[in-house]
């Protein structure tokens, strides 16, 4: 079987919408299906706005597309860029979960697709992680985790706390015919997380692909799913397990870019130089009864033909620019976009060179962003805990060796948003004087503190010496 989960197309059909009904679900994505698929056609750039008819003075119709630079997927891959990548590590107070941890997310190359979800999941308001299961295998090969965005997640039983119950939806394919695959992470009555997966044809049939199991016990105490939100109030609908887009209060602002940027390479195409010229220059073919002059179009020419005129030979037309009036509309439309957005109003901005600025060079002065990753940041740690522990656990279940960890933290890489080397030189300066080397250690290359302790003892003994203030090795 094949999963496409993030087909953009795909929409949970109704027939697995009635299951969950039959089961007695009430689902919450049908308030919040009409604000997702809005979201949708914004972060691709298509809709009403973006494509219409107009009409001439003739009253002939035609086709208009607005250009775009899709300034809504620009927001959320800034906010995905910002809050992961491949640094970003899960520290567990054993150091042997640690360093399982990181063997298994670089195998599978999950911050990478983390990252990706991500951005899904800050332009729907919600994604998800959730544990699959190959009950074939042993080991941590036994052990997958899906990504799913808003339009393939189902909330079941929440409150205030989160989600304890989550439906995921997918289209997969078996033996070349699609169908409709829904699974149920739910804790049954031994306390434990249970996947259990029914699929469907497209009639609606239920159908049992050949290895596929219909309910597993994880033997996992912790919800083997995460809900991705952004640090977003959702008011859009009220008590919703669902989050909210982080563009949702600025869709003027996304409209008022494309706008500007529309305006200003049309007014480049527009203001193309025109040459006039007299009747008397052209040939004339004995057989025509008359050439009407080339009109101004879509696909208009740069010379004209003046009718019955003699004077003025030659007529050039050049328009001035208006570039540098629209540029600064739209810098506005960008900084208003960005506040909006909860990068500040420096984030996109025009450099010396005319382009946006990155990250690196506004962020220093640019608190208002700073407080929003740290806001971001806190609520993506908990779903990355807990879907952490799910792996841990489940691959425990399938012979795994790897110690449950009491305490698990997440470890950022800021090196983006501040000068990492800087702090790093001064912490070692603090070392021997207000920061012990095994403390360093911990924070710098995510070591617990009996590791920590034990490399640091054991770089001072090869030394031949005690490790002295200022000095960390390398592990």
């Amino acid at each position: 079987m094949g999963v496409d989960g993030l087909d953009e197309s795909y929409w949970i059909p109704e027939h697995v919408r009635a299951y969950l009904r039959g089961l007695g679900y009430r689902l919450p994505l049908e308030d919040m299906e009409g604000h997702i698929r809005l979201w949708d056609d914004w972060m691709a750039s298509r809709g009403d706005f973006y494509d219409y008819t107009d009409s001439d003075s003739f009253g002939r119709t035609y086709k208009v597309h607005r250009r775009s630079i899709r300034p809504a997927m620009r927001v959320c891959r800034e906010w995905g860029s910002l809050l992961l990548n491949e640094k970003t590590a899960v520290v567990a107070d054993k150091q042997k979960a640690t360093d399982w941890l990181s063997r298994y997310f670089a195998e599978t190359g999950f911050m990478a697709m983390a990252q990706d979800t991500l951005v899904r999941a800050f332009g729907l308001g919600t994604g998800a992680f959730a544990i699959w299961l190959d009950t074939r295998r042993q080991g941590r090969d036994a052990v997958r985790i899906r990504h799913y965005d808003a339009r393939m997640v189902v909330p079941l039983t929440w409150d205030v706390e989160g989600v304890t119950e989550c439906a995921f939806v997918t289209r997969a394919y078996y033996r070349g015919e699609a169908i409709d695959q829904l699974q149920i992470h739910a804790p049954n009555e031994r306390g434990t997380f249970a996947i259990r997966t029914v699929c469907f044809d497209n009639r609606g049939n239920r159908v049992t692909p050949e290895g596929v199991v219909e309910e597993v016990d994880t033997c996992s105490a912790f919800p083997t799913f995460a809900i991705i939100r952004p640090a977003v109030q959702n008011t859009r609908v009220d008590m919703s397990p669902y989050g909210q887009s982080v563009f949702a209060d600025a869709l003027d602002a996304l409209a008022s870019v494309d706008l500007a940027f529309d305006a200003l390479v049309s007014e480049v195409d527009l203001s193309k130089m025109r040459i006039f010229l007299s009747d008397v220059m052209f040939d004339r073919d004995p057989k025509d009864k008359g050439r009407p002059p080339i009109p101004f179009g879509k696909n208009d020419c740069t010379i004209f033909r003046k009718v019955m005129s003699t004077d003025e030979l030659v007529k050039e037309f050049a328009p001035a620019l208006r570039t540098e009036a629209q540029s600064e509309v739209f810098r506005v439309a960008l900084q208003m976009l960005g506040d909006l957005c909860g990068f500040g109003l420096t984030y996109f901005d025009f450099d010396t060179t005319g382009y946006i600025r990155t990250a690196t060079e506004v962020c220093s002065d640019n608190s208002a962003l700073m407080r929003n990753i740290r806001r971001h940041e806190n609520l993506l740690a908990k779903s990355l805990v807990t879907i952490s522990r799910a792996l841990i656990a489940c691959a425990r279940r399938h012979g795994e060796r790897v110690p449950e960890p009491k305490e698990l933290t997440i470890a950022y890489d800021d090196s983006i948003i501040q000068d990492t080397q800087s702090e790093k030189a001064q912490d070692m300066l603090e070392v021997g004087v207000t920061m012990q080397p095994w403390e360093y250690r911990m924070k710098w290359y995510g070591e617990d503190e009996a590791t920590a302790r034990a490399r640091v003892e054991g770089l001072g003994n090869k030394a031949g010496q005690t490790v002295q203030p200022g000095v960390v090795g390398h592990a």
